[in-house]
């Protein structure tokens, strides 16, 4: 046990040797502050709450106890919620590395994918399961995750599921698991809908608060460029030719990240893009391409803000920012992770100011102002590839414009041409000028008002009109038609 006057080890922490070897292994040499004060008592079996900025190891914080007290016994007994499946996948490595040596398994519960190999884990007993909300409930709806068995739940990210809304989604989970059980909840920051929450689920916690809510990696600089809108582009461009550090851009909504990927591939980067629109399959790629360096820009919605665990992301760019200050935070936690260093940068358009000051209220400092290049179009021009400095090319318009353009006037002669047989007498009319001013010929004007079957009498013609106008190959009668009486 650490007396607290030298700095902490893991053999201090209580750990078996099998999960000492297994933090050799990973290259973990000393626990960073939250480990070494939540891992004790969540080894005793306390509810804990742990407040500490994204990327200071929270997820071995939890996991580490969850394999200690479980090891070597089977069945489902430890379930671990968090809110995207992208931290999902990042927990469920780090239980299947670390449950190994004590011979557990682990599996994920998430959104996006099929269903029959949740179902063939949850039937085998996997010991440790990883889900988000809205697939678990989908499975305790369908009869196939019991919760019954467990001993262990973790809530990681717990703000931002209840920001996500799975308020209702959690509280059903809670309803199927064991009253007497062991609960941590892990977050970055801890609003007063969380504090609630926290204080109905947890039982006498051990709360571990290693810096306050609120509270930015130290190690990121920070910096806030005010520009125009139409001037968010190219001052990105501009910090992404500054150095080839991995690039993290987030933006508010899928249409527009988009956009801004293919802008940036444009100006010869390598770039990925995801978001909630995005296949599993295509997240998890793009995820691995960043990862494995591939792609040298990721650009995101908030989806990436939790659990993209990459190491030695180098800058973070929010494109817009973000409505929820708390975003803030997760956002810029992914740099500056660990003992590591980066740099953040906010693009702020004059409608965003008011966004810019709650960020600053909720981590306590302001950010300080980068300098805006001057003619920035001029230089991210002079960057660009010659390709894509061509002149833009004309817009394409769709086919379905170019099919209302107007066609050239017809001669009247042929425009008051019956088009079918049984065409009443009323579609002379149609032969009238579209514009009223403009000169037809005297002949042509006679032709149009003179009746298309004058010896016909009123009433058959009504009812040739009538006839033609509920023929079958029309959905409704012809505009000026008269209904019969």
């Amino acid at each position: 046990m650490n007396t607290g006057l030298t700095p902490p080890t893991f053999a201090s922490l209580g750990l078996s040797p099998a999960s000492l070897e297994a933090l050799f292994r990973a290259s973990y040499q000393v626990p960073t502050a939250v480990q070494a004060q939540a891992i004790p008592p969540a080894l005793a079996g306390r509810d804990v709450i742990g407040c500490a900025a994204t990327g200071t190891g929270k997820t071995a914080a939890f996991v580490l106890p969850i394999v200690e007290r479980l090891s070597k016994r089977s069945g489902t007994r430890a379930l671990v919620v968090a809110p995207t499946r992208e931290l999902a996948l990042q927990i469920v490595e780090h239980a299947t590395f670390f449950g190994r040596p004590h011979g557990l398994r682990a599996a994920e519960v998430i959104g996006g994918v099929g269903f029959e190999p949740q179902n063939r884990a949850l039937r085998m007993g996997f010991e440790i399961i990883v889900a988000t909300p809205g697939r678990l409930v989908d499975h305790l709806e369908r009869g196939t995750a019991r919760l019954g068995g467990i001993e262990i739940l973790v809530l990681d990210e717990a703000d931002r599921m209840l920001d996500m809304g799975f308020k209702p989604q959690l509280d059903r989970i809670l309803a199927q698991i064991p009253r007497v059980r062991q609960t941590m909840l892990f977050s970055a920051t801890m609003a007063g809908e969380v504090a609630a929450f926290a204080k109905a689920c947890l039982k006498d916690p051990v709360r571990v608060e290693i810096i306050r809510s609120g509270t930015v990696a130290e190690r990121a600089e920070q910096k806030v460029y005010l520009v125009p809108q139409n001037e968010k582009t190219p001052m990105l461009l501009a910090l992404l030719s500054e150095d080839e550090e991995s690039t993290l851009v987030f933006t508010r909504t899928r249409r527009r990240a988009d956009r801004v990927a293919r802008t940036v591939a444009r100006a010869g980067h390598r770039v990925a893009c995801i978001h909630s629109d995005r296949s599993q399959g295509q997240r998890v790629q793009a995820l691995e391409g960043f990862r494995d360096g591939k792609f040298r820009v990721l650009v995101a919605t908030d989806i990436a803000a939790r659990g993209l665990d990459v190491e030695a992301i180098g800058h973070v760019v929010n494109f817009d920012i973000p409505y929820v200050a708390e975003d803030y935070v997760h956002r810029v936690g992914r740099t500056a992770r660990m003992a590591a260093s980066g740099r953040a940068s906010s693009l702020v358009s004059p409608e965003e100011t008011g966004l810019l000051r709650g960020i600053e209220r909720l981590t306590r400092h302001p950010i300080a102002l980068g300098e805006v290049p001057p003619n920035l179009h001029l230089q991210v021009q002079e960057m660009m590839p010659t390709e894509a400095r061509r002149a833009p090319r004309r817009p394409q318009v769709h086919p379905s414009v170019h099919a209302a353009k107007p066609a050239l006037p017809a001669h009247p002669t042929h425009a008051a041409k019956p088009a079918h047989p049984a065409q009443p007498p009323h579609q002379a009319h149609a032969a009238k000028p579209a514009h009223p001013a403009q000169p037809a010929h005297p002949a042509h004007i006679a032709h149009a008002a003179k009746p298309a079957h004058p010896a016909q009498p009123a009433r058959p013609a009504h009812r040739a009109h009538v006839a033609h106008a509920t023929h079958p190959s029309h959905d409704r009668p012809r505009h000026g038609a008269r209904r019969p009486r």
